[in-house]
C-alpha cells in the first residue's frame, strides 16, 4: 500500500489534524519510510518559496505532525520539532501541541521522558517555542525535570491551571520558583486581586497543599539572592500577602538584618518593617540595623531609620550608646532635611552617649554645612564654638593658566598636507598656512610630490552642490595646483548660495580666496591671518611682517584673510606695529596703520516659537521651542566680511566646523557666544550643543562678557558630561571676568526652561564653591533664586530645597548679607516643608541672625 502518497497530499494540503489520524494508524515499517522521505519532501517544499516568504510556515504544523509520528530517537525528533525554516521564532506559540502529543501517545515512556528532557534543555527563553509541548510531556511522564531556569520561567509565563494544587509540576518547579533567574521579570506585575500566580500560590498555602513557611523562606532566599527591583517586585508582594508575623519574623531576624544594607528599596523596607515588629532585637542588632539604614541613599529608608532610632532610644534611654556611628554617618546625607535630623536626634541624646561616641560625632561635622556644623559643635565640644567649628573653610581661588601660549607653525612637508588630520581648527590654520608657504617656495615642485597623491583619489567633491567644509576647498585647491580638478572655477561654482552663518562665510571665504589665487597663479607667499596665539589672536607686530613680506614679493594680501587677521589682533593697540604698517605703500598697510577694534554691543532675546519679545515662556521646557536669538550693532568699518562678523544676524545656527568660531573672534568674545546660541538648547536626543571647549575659548578671549558669555558658561556648568565647566568658572573668576549675577541669570532661566535638571547644576556650583568661588557661586545663586522660586499655590522644581541650601552655604562662606525680597516673601509663608525650612534658614543668614534655627 502507498502510504507516503497519501501523508505527502496531507502534508501539501496542510491538513495536519487528518494528518495526525494518519500517522496513528501507520505500522513500524510504514513509519520508517515516511521518516525516510521527509527531508526530500523538505527540500522540494523549500523550494517552491522565497528565502523570506512564509509560505513554508503553513506547511509547518503538518510537517512537525508527520516528523513527531514517524522519526525514530527522541532527538531526531526534537530536532524536527523546532527546524527554524519552517517553525521560526517569530511564528507565536504553537498551535498543535494537541496534535503531536497525540501522535506521541503510543511511544514507551521512557522515549517520552527522554524527548521531554531534550526539548527542556534546548529552552532559552520563557517564550521559547516548544515550551508549551516541554510542559506538557513533563506532566504526562510525572519525571522531574532537569534544573533549568527558562522552564521555570516558562512555567509561570501563562496563568497557573485553575487548581494549581494538581498540577503535577508543582513540588519540582515551586523550590526553583525562588531560585530560577527570569521569574521575578515574568511575575512582575501580578498583584493578588488578579487570577495569576499571586492569587494561586496564597491559595495553594491556605489550603495546606503548599506549606506558608516554605513560601516564606524562599522570598527571603530570593531577597538574599539579590536583583533589581524589577526581579523582585513579585517576591515582596508574595512576601506581604503571607504577612508574617512577629514569631516568624524573629526567626528570620539576622536575615532581614543582611537585607538592609544594599538590597533594593522594596525589600529593605519590608525587612524594615519585619525587624521592627519582631520585638526581640539584641542591642547589637539595632545597632547594625540603624547603621545600615543612615547609610542608604533612599531617603525614605534614611527616614524610616532615624524614627526606630528615635522611638527606640527614647522607650530606653540605654541604646543611646549605640546612636553616634548611625547618625555620624548620616551627617553625610544629599539632603540637608536629613542632615538637620540628624543633628537634632545627635543633640537630642548627646547627654547620654559615651565619650567614643562624642568622638565620633565630632569627627563627622565636616561633613555638615555650616550651620548645622555650628549647631553640632555647640552641643559637642562643651559650648565652645571656636572649638568646634566645621572643619571646611573655603580655599582661595586658585592662579588663573596663562590665557594664551604660543601657536605652532606651519606644517612644512608634504606628508603632512596630505595626512588625514584631525578637525580642529588649529590644525587646518597649520594647514592653509603651510599649503600657502609650500607653493609661494616652490609651485611646480610641490604640485609634482602632490600629484602622484591625488591621482585616483576622490572625485566625489565636485559632485556637491556645494562645499560647507573647508577640507573640500582645500581638496580643490590642491587638485587645481596638480591639474587633476575636475572644474573650473570651483571658486565661485562651490560657494553655498543659500544663508549661512558669518563665521562659516568667513572661513569658506578664506579658502575659496585660496583656490581662486592657485587657479589665477596670484597665490601670495604667506598667508595674514595665522594665529600666533593658541587663542587665535595674531600679533599686530607679526601681521606687519607679513605684509612687509607681501609687499616685498610685489603680490597682494587675500582680501578674507586681511579681514580675518584684523579680527584677530589684540584689543591693546601697539604703536611701533602701527608706525611701521604706516610706512608700508599697500593699501592693506594703510588699513592695518589705521584699525582701531570696534565696540560692539550685543543683545539677546529668549523667546518662545515665533512670539516675539515680552512672551511668557516661563515654565515652559524647550519642548514648546524656546530661542535664544541674539543680535549685535556696530559702526561700519566698510569691510564687508568683518562687517558681517560684528552684525550677528539671526541666522547662525550652522553646524559645519562650530567649534572653531572662538578663534575667528578672540578679541570679541561676546559676539562669538552670540553665534553659538542656536546651539544652547539641545532640540534632538544626541545632538551636540556647547562644551567647555568652546567656553574655555571664550573664557582666554578678550573682550566685553555679558549675557551670551553667561548663557554659554550656564549652559556648559549644568551639562554632568561635563565636569571640566568647572575649572572655566574659576578661570574666569581668578581673572576678576566673570559676569555672577548674569551667569545666575541665565541659569535660572536654563532650570525654568527645563533644558537644564537642578541637581546638575547643584553639583557644578558646590564645587566651584568648595574649590574657592564661593562668592562668586553666592551671587550666582543669589541671581537665580528668584526666578526659580515658586509663586503662591505653584509647585516647586524638583531640587530647589537643594538648591536653597547651596545658596546658604555659599553665603555662609562669603559672610553675606542683604535681605533678597523674593526670599523674604517665601520665608513668611505657612508651611512647614523642607523647602521653606531652607529658605527660612537663609533668609536668617541673610538678615544677621547667626544662621541656628529657633
Amino acid at each position: 500500500m502507498d502510504h507516503w502518497g497519501e501523508i505527502e497530499k496531507l502534508i501539501v494540503a496542510c491538513q495536519a489534524d487528518r494528518l495526525a489520524e494518519r500517522v496513528k494508524g501507520l505500522d513500524e515499517q510504514a513509519r520508517k519510510d515516511v521518516a525516510a522521505r521527509l527531508p526530500e519532501l523538505l527540500k522540494e517544499l523549500r523550494a517552491r518559496f522565497d528565502r523570506w516568504d512564509d509560505g513554508l510556515v503553513a506547511h509547518g504544523s503538518a510537517l512537525r505532525v508527520a516528523g513527531a509520528g514517524t522519526l525514530g530517537g527522541a532527538a531526531a525528533v526534537a530536532s524536527w520539532l523546532y527546524r527554524r525554516d519552517f517553525a521560526p521564532q517569530w511564528d507565536g506559540p504553537d498551535s498543535d501541541v494537541h496534535l503531536v502529543l497525540g501522535v506521541l501517545a503510543d511511544r514507551p515512556a521512557a522515549w517520552r521522558a527522554d524527548l521531554a528532557e531534550r526539548l527542556v534543555l534546548r529552552m532559552r527563553v520563557p517564550d521559547d517555542r516548544g515550551m508549551a509541548l516541554a510542559l506538557a510531556l513533563l506532566r504526562e511522564t510525572g519525571i522531574e525535570p532537569p534544573p533549568h531556569d527558562p522552564l521555570v520561567a516558562g512555567w509561570v509565563s501563562g496563568e497557573p491551571r485553575s487548581s494549581l494544587s494538581a498540577d503535577p509540576l508543582l513540588d519540582h518547579l515551586l523550590p526553583r520558583l525562588f531560585e530560577a533567574q527570569g521569574v521575578g521579570r515574568v511575575l512582575q506585575w501580578e498583584k493578588a486581586s488578579g487570577k495569576g500566580w499571586l492569587r494561586a500560590l496564597l491559595a495553594a498555602a491556605e489550603s495546606g497543599r503548599v506549606k506558608r513557611e516554605a513560601l516564606i523562606d524562599g522570598c527571603v532566599r530570593r531577597f538574599l539572592l539579590g536583583g533589581t527591583a524589577i526581579d523582585l517586585r513579585f517576591f515582596v508582594r508574595l512576601h506581604e500577602a503571607l504577612d508574617p508575623a512577629p514569631a516568624e519574623a524573629a526567626a528570620r531576624a539576622r536575615d532581614y538584618l543582611r537585607l538592609l544594607p544594599a538590597s533594593p528599596g522594596p525589600v529593605a523596607e519590608l525587612a524594615v518593617k519585619r525587624l521592627r515588629a519582631c520585638g526581640e532585637l539584641t542591642a547589637d542588632d539595632l545597632a547594625e540595623a540603624w547603621e545600615s539604614l543612615l547609610f542608604r541613599p533612599e531617603r525614605k529608608l534614611v527616614r524610616a531609620g532615624m524614627s526606630w532610632l528615635d522611638r527606640s532610644v527614647r522607650r530606653a534611654p540605654e541604646l543611646a550608646g549605640l546612636v553616634a556611628a548611625p547618625l555620624a554617618g548620616a551627617f553625610a546625607a544629599d539632603s540637608a532635611e536629613l542632615q538637620e535630623k540628624a543633628v537634632e536626634l545627635a543633640v537630642a541624646h548627646a547627654g547620654r552617649m559615651t565619650e567614643e561616641g562624642r568622638a565620633t560625632v565630632r569627627e563627622a561635622i565636616e561633613l555638615l554645612p555650616p550651620h548645622l556644623g555650628l549647631r553640632a559643635a555647640t552641643a559637642f565640644a562643651g559650648g565652645s564654638v571656636a572649638e568646634g567649628e566645621p572643619a571646611f573653610v573655603p580655599p582661595p581661588l586658585p592662579a588663573a593658566p596663562e590665557r594664551a601660549v604660543a601657536f605652532p607653525p606651519p606644517i612644512e612637508s608634504i606628508e603632512e598636507l596630505t595626512t588625514e588630520a584631525d578637525r580642529s581648527w588649529k590644525t587646518w590654520e597649520r594647514l592653509l598656512a603651510g599649503f600657502v608657504t609650500l607653493a609661494g617656495r616652490d609651485r611646480a615642485g610641490l604640485a609634482a610630490e602632490l600629484r602622484p597623491r591625488l591621482i585616483g583619489g576622490p572625485y566625489w567633491i565636485y559632485r556637491e552642490e556645494s562645499w560647507e567644509r573647508v577640507e573640500q576647498w582645500l581638496e580643490g585647491a590642491m587638485r587645481a595646483l596638480t591639474a587633476t580638478a575636475a572644474a573650473q572655477r570651483a571658486w565661485l561654482r562651490y560657494m553655498p548660495k543659500t544663508r549661512r552663518a558669518a563665521p562659516l562665510l568667513l572661513l569658506l571665504h578664506r579658502a575659496a580666496e585660496i583656490l581662486r589665487a592657485v587657479e589665477e597663479d596670484t597665490l601670495p607667499p604667506l598667508l595674514l591671518a595665522t594665529p600666533t596665539h593658541s587663542t587665535g589672536h595674531v600679533a599686530a607686530a607679526e601681521l606687519v611682517r607679513r605684509l612687509e613680506v607681501i609687499e616685498a614679493a610685489g603680490a597682494k594680501p587675500l582680501a578674507a584673510d586681511l579681514q580675518q587677521a584684523l579680527l584677530r589682533l589684540p584689543r591693546t593697540p601697539d604703536p611701533e606695529a602701527v608706525r611701521r604698517a604706516a610706512r608700508l605703500t599697500s593699501g592693506a598697510g594703510r588699513i592695518v596703520a589705521g584699525w582701531t577694534c570696534p565696540e560692539v554691543t550685543v543683545e539677546l532675546e529668549w523667546r518662545c516659537g515665533d512670539e516675539g519679545e515680552g512672551h511668557d515662556w516661563h515654565d515652559r521646557s524647550h519642548d514648546h521651542d524656546v530661542r535664544l536669538v541674539p543680535s549685535a550693532t556696530a559702526a561700519p568699518t566698510g569691510l564687508p566680511l568683518v562687517d558681517l562678523m560684528l552684525s550677528v544676524p539671526e541666522h547662525s545656527g550652522d553646524a559645519e566646523h562650530r567649534a572653531w568660531w572662538p578663534s575667528t573672534l578672540p578679541s570679541h568674545r561676546e559676539v562669538a557666544a552670540a553665534y553659538l546660541m542656536p546651539c544652547v538648547f539641545r532640540r534632538f536626543w544626541g545632538e551636540d550643543t556647547v562644551g567647555p571647549e568652546q567656553a574655555r575659548a571664550l573664557a582666554r578671549a578678550e573682550g566685553p562678557v555679558g549675557t551670551a558669555f553667561a548663557v554659554v558658561l550656564a549652559r556648559v556648568l549644568g551639562d554632568p558630561r561635563m565636569p571640566e565647566s568647572v575649572d572655566v568658572l574659576l578661570e574666569s573668576a581668578a581673572r576678576d571676568e566673570l559676569p555672577a549675577e548674569e551667569v545666575g541669570r541665565q541659569a535660572g532661566l536654563l532650570l525654568a526652561s527645563g533644558e537644564l535638571r537642578m541637581i546638575d547644576m547643584i553639583a557644578a556650583l558646590e564645587a566651584a564653591a568648595r574649590r574657592g568661588a564661593h562668592a562668586h557661586v553666592w551671587r550666582i545663586a543669589a541671581t537665580a533664586l528668584p526666578i526659580l522660586l515658586p509663586a503662591p499655590g505653584e509647585r516647586p522644581r524638583n531640587g530647589l530645597a537643594d538648591f536653597v541650601a547651596l545658596a546658604a552655604a555659599a553665603a555662609g562662606w562669603s559672610g553675606a548679607r542683604g535681605e533678597i525680597p523674593e526670599v523674604r516673601a517665601m520665608a513668611a509663608r505657612r508651611g512647614g516643608s523642607g523647602l521653606l525650612r531652607e529658605i527660612r534658614r537663609l533668609h536668617d543668614l541673610l538678615t544677621g541672625d547667626d544662621g541656628q534655627e529657633g
